[in-house]
């Protein structure tokens, strides 16, 4: 496919405001909904003839913990569940003896008993597949490499769609009984750094547990309403520091004239609290004399006393840990300070660093340009966190909100603006890499480029390569190398189109961006009005470690990437430059002069070896050359042209 010439690109289609296109249409009947899972626990049921009205719940869908919410009277209001807790474990157990999961903190009081049959951090799953380096050390998947990765247990065969609903399930079920009504509408969160197809796999699970999902918004940015930072003046820049239980996120956020503008974001959904946990309980092995080969119940208790520890030493400076009847009847204890905790977490926060750097440098911001720095998750709780990042930013963080209930309140936000009862900030998220096709010659050309913001459109107009061409294949990439070969597919599609002769095909292709960050791909032939459209439902399934090294390649790469555009883009002119001069030599054999001849045929001769001796730069320097040689070839072919039509006769 040859790149013809780009079409104006529409980079900011800020969201409409609420009322025009947000609301969904209210239901006017009456629906009977029964609480199974109330009737198994012998709680009570809500209501069996509910009315329902349009409540929009917001969900922050954690690694560690979920919350949801709902906005009342003016305020956000996060809703308990049985413990009497906000905070809902998002663990999953299947035991046997039960026809229904046990979700939350029932579930994490049986992973003790039932560790084959209890998941947790599922979160790290969504939208991966087999081979994948967040599926390393899960036990019990299943599936061929690259393929969609499912969970066994037994008899169950699961996605981590389906674990994950169940978790949804359970806030929905906290919240229907809380409010005495059926629930369907919810904002559910994301952390900033999710690709596609863990946005497309966080939404299934929603619907899997009967939501409709009316947005999908990113953690930070649901942060930054929660602090109610439309208060701050306009132009204001705001960082996100986003450190949860199995994610990492740095957003860059710039107000202007009432709306939140993510201008750039870096993150890693394989760094989180959770790291810190797994050092942690390294430490209390080697305190309690145990070999890491030990029983996974035993381990599980400890990981559990671990992140226990973890968070009293967030308040305290050591703390004691009991093991009753550890070892058959033996019991053990062990202190442990906060000093050694910080001394092992130090090298986990410290990678949030690097991460940081790199948001801040996409965005053309310094630390010293920033307003407001925010803290979210529970692992900001740490006051070594929390002093490693004011030494980094140069800047007392905003300690305003409670770090762990901020993404889900900016949820309950989002979706009372949707509502129409809060005036709504309008949120942009942006890229997180670049989007595009290959045309001829093996190169990525970039439609959407790293870091635009969303939602978004843009497309360009593309022609045939080749005279005669019937179909066009059009191959969809991802990533920042010039290369289509070093980039990552998401999908492909062909348009037949008329044959015509090279360069006069005439094909249109447009990407779209939604508000949730789900692209959709339109091709057109102009000439026949045939389309065809593809929803990318999955985008490059692999870990941001992958995406952290498509970035550091492309820098590394940079000039060897640049380089080989060069040529390949000179290596395309020349084979089609080469040939068209030889036949104009023989086509205007006598009317040019044998000086002019040789000097052309001699310049000609500096691009073929130019070619063969695969130099870009001296290539496109010898094409320029041979473009100024050939001028009054040029001349003389248009006046032959011009000559020839005119004594054509009349029709």
């Amino acid at each position: 496919m040859d790149k013809e010439y780009p079409q104006e690109k529409e980079t900011k289609n800020i969201i409409q405001a609420q009322g025009e296109e947000l609301l969904s249409t209210k239901e006017d009947q009456s629906t009977t909904f029964i609480d199974k899972r109330a009737e198994h626990s012998g709680t009570p049921n809500v209501k069996e003839q509910t009315e329902y009205r349009s409540i929009i719940v917001g969900i922050d869908l954690g690694t560690t913990n979920s919350l949801i919410g709902y906005y009342d009277a003016g305020f956000p209001i996060l809703l308990a569940n049985r413990e009497g807790s906000r905070l809902t474990p998002s663990i999953v157990s299947y035991a046997k003896s039960s026809t229904e999961p046990a979700v939350g903190h029932l579930a994490q009081r049986q992973q003790a008993l039932y560790p084959q049959r209890t998941l947790s951090s599922i979160k790290s799953l969504m939208g991966r597949r087999i081979g994948d380096p967040e599926s390393q050390g899960w036990k019990h998947l299943v599936g061929r490499p690259g393929e969609p990765l499912k969970i066994k247990i037994d008899e169950l065969l699961l996605t981590p769609e389906e674990v994950s609903a169940e978790i949804l399930k359970e806030l929905k079920e906290i919240a229907q009984r809380s409010l005495g009504m059926i629930i369907r509408d919810a904002i559910i969160t994301t952390p900033a750094y999710f690709n596609d197809a863990q946005r497309q796999a966080t939404r299934r699970a929603g619907e899997l547990a009967g939501f409709n999902v009316r947005r999908i918004i990113s953690e930070p940015t649901a942060a930054a309403l929660a602090y109610g930072l439309d208060k701050l003046n306009d132009q204001s820049r705001i960082a996100v520091y986003d450190f949860g239980g199995g994610t990492f996120d740095l957003s860059i956020l710039k107000l202007d004239t009432g709306f939140f503008e993510v201008i750039a974001t870096a993150g890693d959904t394989n760094l989180g609290g959770d790291l810190i946990d797994e050092a942690l309980t390294k430490l209390l092995l080697h305190k309690l004399h145990l070999k890491e080969e030990l029983e996974l119940s035993i381990f599980l208790r400890l990981r559990h006393a671990a992140r226990q520890a973890k968070e009293e030493l967030s308040f305290i400076e050591k703390t004691t840990l009991r093991f009753p009847f550890l070892k058959a009847t033996k019991s053990q204890e062990v202190t442990i300070t906060r000093e050694e905790l910080e001394k092992i977490a130090l090298p986990i926060i410290e990678k949030t660093a690097p991460l940081a750097r790199r948001a801040l440098a996409d965005s053309g911001l310094s630390f010293e340009d920033l307003d407001e720095l925010l803290l979210v998750g529970g692992t900001t709780r740490m006051p070594a966190v929390r002093m490693f990042v004011e030494k980094l930013f140069k800047k007392k963080p905003n300690l305003s909100q409670h770090p762990e209930e901020a993404v889900a309140i900016g949820a309950v936000l989002q979706g009372a603006m949707l509502e129409g009862k809060l005036h709504e900030i309008t949120l942009l998220d942006v890229t997180p890499l670049s989007l595009g096709i290959e045309t001829f010659g093996g190169l990525m050309n970039v439609i959407i480029p790293r870091n635009t913001t969303i939602p978004t459109k843009a497309g360009e107009l593309f022609t045939n390569a080749l005279a005669g061409q019937e179909k066009m294949r059009i191959s969809l990439l991802q990533g920042e190398r010039e290369l289509a070969k070093d980039n990552w597919k998401l999908g492909e599609l062909e348009l037949p189109f008329t044959p015509a002769p090279k360069g006069k095909a005439r094909v249109g292709v447009q990407f779209s961006i939604d508000v949730n960050g789900l692209l959709q791909v339109l091709v057109r032939d102009l000439c026949s009005g045939e389309e065809k459209i593809m929803e990318i439902t999955h985008a490059v399934d692999v870990s941001d470690e992958a995406v952290e090294a498509m970035i550091a390649d492309s820098l590394e790469h940079a000039f060897e990437d640049h380089e080989a555009r060069l040529f390949t883009e000179a290596k395309l002119k020349a084979e089609e430059m080469l040939p068209a001069v030889q036949r104009a030599l023989s086509q205007l054999h006598e009317l040019i002069s044998s000086d002019t001849r040789t000097a052309i045929l001699n310049t000609a001769a500096h691009v073929q070896h130019a070619l063969e001796k695969k130099e870009g730069k001296l290539l496109k320097e010898k094409l320029q050359e041979l473009d100024l040689s050939t001028q009054s070839l040029a001349t003389l072919l248009l006046e032959e042209a011009m000559k020839s039509k005119k004594n054509q006769p009349l029709e």
